[in-house]
């Protein structure tokens, strides 16, 4: 990595840009989304058409579960050579690109792409790295991931790095300096997911970006920052994409002599953009009796009673009705901790019952009054106490948070050799 962000974790990288296609046919959402909506992958796939596009390279995770999932992974991997051996990309050597997506709503939210180090990078609880999760990571994620990793020549990012940076020194001025950079692509995005523009910083420009982010990383500053004394220095927190590092990781520990397969490509957003906001992740439980699962729920939480009061509100959703449960005492975690606790156990002992993750209020209770399912309402965290969190206690339950809407998540774009 260059020498003037080889302490950071994260800095300029050899990226690939497609060329010679339709960018709004090319840039699709995240595969980790949509998961329980399999018919939105099916329109995107009649908009792509016959049309190159990211579409072919990467595996929704809707997929997952088919028949021929193994076949599908080897068709990934082979139109990424055949793009490739096309030309279809033109190659930026040790650059970062500035990016700014204007959301659905109209907001502009800013970013910086560049290559994640993933030795200054762990998941696992008590992490002290540089750059940490900030949720739980399912192990169980990582096998099918890395079956698409493995053997593949190229990958394309959806993670997003946050960095708490107040006093807004690191993304934040290249909004007034893009006269003096290379407009690299300015586009919309398809299914609501707005307009996409990005360029490429000068060396000037990366000069400043390595002087904000080692201000951010002096640890004298950074502990009286957050009034935590001894405590190591987490410079960048996963927002999005945390199982999708944790599998570039695997890869990388499986196979060390491969240099490229140490860095990740990720893009870095700053905690206090006011464009990001942090959305809840609500539950939907398939394949259950809505009565039984919520007398399960209350017996499991000590003091536990139905309706709104002093402690963890849980909301509840199903085909007969509403309501919600309180969790007294509650711990210094949010909502989605005690409950996260008792779907796991209650997965365990019911196989018959399959969890999903769901985006948006409106669409967790559409699936939630189906017969035979149950979902749960939670509320958002606050920005402010996300890093905080981690410093202190560690990773949150997994899937505590959403970076905006479904349709604002990362689409994929750039590219990056690994092999």
């Amino acid at each position: 990595m260059d020498t003037r962000f080889a302490r950071l974790g994260f800095g300029p990288a050899d990226i690939l840009l497609p060329q010679g296609c339709d960018l709004f046919k090319w840039s699709v959402v995240a595969c980790d989304q949509y998961t329980a909506q399999p018919e939105y992958w099916r329109r995107v796939d009649r908009t792509v058409g016959d049309a190159p596009s990211a579409l072919r390279l990467i595996l929704p995770e809707s997929r997952l579960g088919e028949a021929d999932v193994d076949r599908h992974i080897q068709t990934i991997h082979q139109t990424m050579d055949r793009y490739l051996a096309q030309g279809r990309f033109r190659a930026l050597s040790q650059a970062m690109i500035y990016v700014e997506r204007t959301q659905a709503n109209g907001r502009t939210r800013r970013g910086l792409v560049g290559a994640a180090d993933l030795e200054r990078y762990d998941f696992h609880a008590g992490s002290q790295a540089l750059i940490r999760a900030t949720e739980g990571t399912v192990l169980e994620r990582i096998p099918p991931r890395t079956k698409v990793r493995q053997g593949a020549a190229l990958e394309l990012p959806h993670v997003m790095l946050l960095v708490d940076d107040l006093a807004r020194t690191v993304i934040s001025p290249l909004a007034e300096q893009t006269g003096e950079m290379e407009l690299l692509y300015d586009f919309d995005l398809m299914e609501k997911g707005g307009h996409l523009k990005g360029w490429r910083l000068t060396e000037d420009q990366l000069d400043q970006v390595a002087a904000a982010l080692t201000a951010l990383a002096d640890e004298a500053g950074f502990q009286a920052r957050y009034h935590a004394p001894g405590k190591p220095v987490l410079l960048f927190a996963v927002g999005d994409g945390n199982h999708s590092l944790a599998t570039a990781r695997a890869c990388h520990l499986a196979d060390p002599s491969n240099p490229l397969a140490r860095y990740a490509l990720a893009e870095l957003v700053d905690l206090h953009d006011p464009a990001l906001e942090f959305e809840p992740i609500h539950r939907v439980l398939f394949g259950v009796e809505p009565e039984e699962v919520l007398e399960a729920l209350r017996a499991s939480c000590p003091g536990a009673f139905d309706g709104e009061g002093e402690g963890h509100v849980l909301r509840y959703v199903h085909a007969a009705g509403s309501g919600a449960i309180t969790v007294p005492r509650p711990e210094r975690q949010p909502p989605v901790g005690p409950l996260q606790r008792f779907l796991d156990g209650y997965l365990a002992a019911n196989s018959g019952a399959r969890l999903d993750y769901i985006h948006g209020a409106d669409v967790t209770e559409a699936l939630a009054r189906q017969p035979g399912n149950l979902g749960f309402l939670l509320p958002a965290m606050e920005k402010s106490q996300l890093f905080p969190t981690v410093i202190f206690d560690g990773v949150l339950p997994r899937k505590t948070f959403s970076m905006g809407e479904a349709h604002d998540k990362r689409f994929y774009l750039e590219a990056r050799r690994i092999k």
